[in-house]
């Protein structure tokens, strides 16, 4: 049985580039919103910080471990390397892309820290961007690389481990 995933979500470029280039901007727009999101104060700013450093720190060590299990397979864009092959130990065997939850996890963190209102928000922005473009990217996936459709069956989450 096919698992292909349809989509209609666009390409953005040959290689995807054009979701790195939105990827890249929300980021940037997140680290940048503490300049104008000044909504956290006294105690309660310690305590976020705190929080805040726990949950980017989760996210860099889940970004780490996934680059690291990647290897030469790694690649900005979503379109798969011609010599690439399908991952699934480490965290590609709890989720589909652990990279992209990592990326979720940091500007979650860092918006919880420092910029609560307008962060989340991008924040929240990002994770719907992150999802589209991991859709995007398992169409390219399912189309060059196989054993992919029978890794999707295995490996239901696609972002966040026992989450999403």
């Amino acid at each position: 049985m096919n698992m292909r995933p349809a989509t209609r979500l666009p390409t953005l470029g040959g290689r995807g580039e054009g979701w790195v280039v939105g990827q890249v901007l929300l980021g940037v727009a997140i680290f940048l919103s503490p300049l104008v999101d000044r909504s956290r104060s006294g105690g309660h700013a310690v305590a976020a910080a705190g929080v805040g450093g726990v949950v980017l720190g989760l996210g860099v060590a889940l970004l780490a471990w996934a680059g690291l299990r990647l290897g030469n397979s790694l690649t900005p864009f979503p379109v798969p390397r011609a010599d690439q092959s399908v991952k699934t130990g480490g965290p590609y065997a709890l989720v589909r892309h652990p990279m992209y939850g990592a990326v979720i996890l940091i500007a979650l963190g860092w918006s919880i820290g420092f910029a609560p209102v307008v962060g989340l928000a991008l924040t929240a922005a990002l994770a719907v961007f992150l999802d589209l473009k991991a859709r995007r990217e398992e169409a390219w996936l399912a189309e060059g690389l196989e054993g992919y459709d029978d890794y999707r069956r295995r490996t239901p989450r696609r972002l966040l481990p026992f989450v999403y």
